[in-house]
């Protein structure tokens, strides 16, 4: 009898791990088959990144080349592809070299567009920042205060990638626009500013004397020019010790050219 009942339990147990198993098993495959198809969907994903990301390298690279050798309506179709399908970095810096190209050209308007597209393309602050400064230096000469005012003061501040430039260009705006008081206080600060570079402070300084002077119109001219000069050749300059030659504005407004990893 006791091993009659024990077969009867044994039974029961086997039916009752059955009737668990047939309800479980079709979740337990679901689950398995969401998670394998989750994992190829994400290294498909990869692939289909890295390549697309090589082969956005290889066109920036082939319009850069054309841009080089003279070809200035190659590259911008070149950059033009990438703006409209590459990847975020790679379309960015593709808008940017579209917009440097119209504004080497004198079409100021259409190159600030660009630079405005370019930054909200940008996959990161350096690149965006980088951009809408761009547009503000476009614009210094011809814009209304208000406007490089509006594109400026954003750029301002701590942590800000383009703190010093923002300022020196902002500052240089006011004095453009009469505001020579806001215009000296922001020069003085710039000699102090610890982002400034020593060209910076040094056309700070200058700015500052010629306001004091009452040469204010004097002072506009000769800070955009120190501005827009490129440094003279190596062999012909003699620099005192610990100077550094002057960037030019489109050097001091973009940033540094990044290699594949950041444009990712």
């Amino acid at each position: 009898m006791v091993d009659f009942i024990e077969e009867v339990d044994e039974q029961l147990r086997a039916d009752r791990y059955r009737a668990l198993a047939r309800r479980t098993l079709p979740w337990f495959f679901a689950a398995l088959a969401a998670i394998i198809i989750g994992w190829s969907a994400a290294a498909g994903y990869q692939y289909w990144r890295n390549q697309n990301i090589d082969k956005a390298a290889a066109a920036y690279d082939k319009a850069m080349t054309a841009l080089s050798q003279g070809d200035e309506t190659g590259a911008y179709a070149g950059f033009d592809t990438l703006s409209k399908t590459g990847p975020a970095g790679y379309k960015t810096l593709a808008l940017l070299q579209q917009g440097n190209i119209r504004l080497a050209a004198d079409k100021v308007v259409e190159a600030v567009a660009l630079y405005d597209a370019a930054a909200k393309a940008a996959p990161n602050d350096i690149l965006a920042d980088g951009a809408r400064l761009k547009a503000a230096l476009a614009l210094l000469d011809t814009a209304p205060y208000a406007q490089l005012e509006t594109r400026l003061k954003p750029l301002i501040g701590g942590g800000k990638p383009y703190d010093a430039q923002a300022r020196e260009a902002l500052a240089f705006a006011e004095l453009a626009a009469g505001k020579t008081a806001k215009a000296r206080s922001d020069f003085q600060a710039l000699t102090l500013a610890l982002g400034a570079t020593d060209d910076m402070r040094q056309r700070a300084a200058t700015a500052t004397a010629l306001i004091d002077a009452g040469q204010a119109k004097t002072a506009v001219d000769v800070v955009k020019l120190a501005a827009t000069l490129p440094p003279p050749p190596p062999q012909t300059m003699q620099l005192p010790p610990g100077a550094q030659a002057q960037p030019s504005p489109a050097q001091q407004a973009a940033p540094s050219q990044p290699d594949n990893r950041t444009a990712q």
